[in-house]
């Protein structure tokens, strides 16, 4: 299949797009009511995909998010294996794009993950991030993944609304301290309550450059954007809101006054602690739920929080999510049972249906394939 892709033929066009056919996830991430729940899954292009692993065969990770013609390609086949089902494309790319562009080198390890060979490991390395040199242009830097964006909204045609994203700033800094995933994180810990002078900083350089890179997503084509936090619930409620709220709230106050109409989504992985934060301290249209917590849990205190603040302009927030990943290794039945409560304990409205993080490896398509149906069905009839 790789071999049949032409890496010439692209469409770097930012001046005109496709007109969008189906804009149900636009109207739900912006407070609308809709017909049914809009649904896609994080990490829906990915390994799971015999399409996209015989991509990766002759294709270096890395090289698939530098190549706009694979990006656009692995970005596009769940839309054509689940023609009708999905109603939102996220761009093939990857967090770390952002490491790299300040400078760190950055591998993807087969069966291991990330790989950073020189990782931060004192104050002192911050001296090595080029984001402060004379000439840094995150744009020149991360043109490449604009280019995947154009041509990928063009390869869309109008069929469904292209995602952007970002990895939050506290995610990324562990990454570029750690070197690799973490059980502990102790090594970005430490930076935290050793070294706070740093690491605000290197926070801040973070924020800076990812509200940069999502503001020329935009630009270049993406209609809706999500930052990741994905290490979020490794941070206590008063270290969350020291160390990760402040660079969440600062992404989106950026990005909104560019492009105030843009839905934003935050996915702050395991801080359910900081719903009332993230609804009310920051300029987020959507917040993403992981599996561990109840949706109606989650709308009562979302919407109570909004309610009793007074200096905060009225706003619903829209809540996604939140079926457990795990749940598609299972049976047709028991999707079909626990994704139908899920949609039922989102209620009618102000949902936009995912899973509580990404796609797995081990999931079969098929079993994807149950859950999109089935959301199309339940909330359908929730609605009626």
């Amino acid at each position: 299949m790789a071999n049949s892709i032409d890496l010439s033929a692209v469409n770097f066009d930012t001046t005109s797009f496709p007109v969008l056919k189906n804009d149900l996830y636009l109207r739900t991430a912006r407070g609308e009511e809709t017909e049914r729940a809009p649904v896609w899954c994080m990490r829906q292009a990915g390994r799971y995909l015999p399409e996209f692993r015989a991509i990766r065969v002759e294709n270096e990770f890395f090289k698939v998010c530098r190549a706009p013609a694979l990006a656009t390609e692995v970005t596009l086949q769940p839309l054509r294996r689940y023609e009708g089902l999905l109603d939102a494309a996220i761009i093939f790319s990857d967090i770390l794009v952002i490491p790299q562009a300040m400078g760190l080198e950055v591998q993807m390890v087969p069966g291991k993950g990330p790989h950073f060979p020189d990782p931060l490991r004192t104050p002192d390395d911050l001296l090595r991030l080029v984001d402060r040199n004379s000439g840094f242009s995150v744009d020149t830097e991360l043109d490449y993944v604009y280019k995947a964006l154009t041509n990928t909204r063009h390869a869309l045609d109008g069929q469904v609304p292209l995602l952007g994203f970002v990895g939050a700033p506290w995610t990324l800094m562990a990454y570029m301290i750690e070197g690799g995933g973490s059980k502990t994180l102790a090594l970005a810990k430490t930076w935290l309550f050793a070294h706070r002078t740093a690491a605000h900083d290197l926070l801040a350089r973070v924020a800076d450059v990812a509200a940069q890179f999502l503001i020329g997503q935009v630009r270049a084509g993406a209609q809706a954007l999500q930052v990741f936090e994905s290490w979020a619930g490794e941070l206590s409620p008063q270290d969350f809101a020291e160390f990760s709220l402040p660079y969440l709230a600062l992404i989106a106050e950026r990005v909104k006054a560019v492009f105030p109409d843009v839905p934003m989504t935050v996915f702050a992985k395991g801080a359910h602690y900081a719903l009332e934060q993230l609804a009310t301290e920051t300029l987020f249209d959507v917040i993403s739920l992981d599996w561990t917590i109840d949706p109606k849990t989650a709308r009562a205190r979302v919407d109570a929080a909004l309610a009793i603040r007074t200096d905060v302009v009225p706003r619903s927030v829209v809540l996604q999510g939140n079926l457990d990943p795990t749940i598609l290794l299972g049976d047709e039945q028991t999707i079909r049972e626990r994704t139908t409560e899920m949609c039922q304990s989102f209620g009618r409205s102000g949902h936009i249906a995912n899973l509580g993080h990404g796609m797995m490896p081990a999931h079969d398509p098929e079993r994807l394939r149950v859950f999109l149906e089935t959301v199309h069905r339940s909330s359908a009839e929730l609605r009626r």
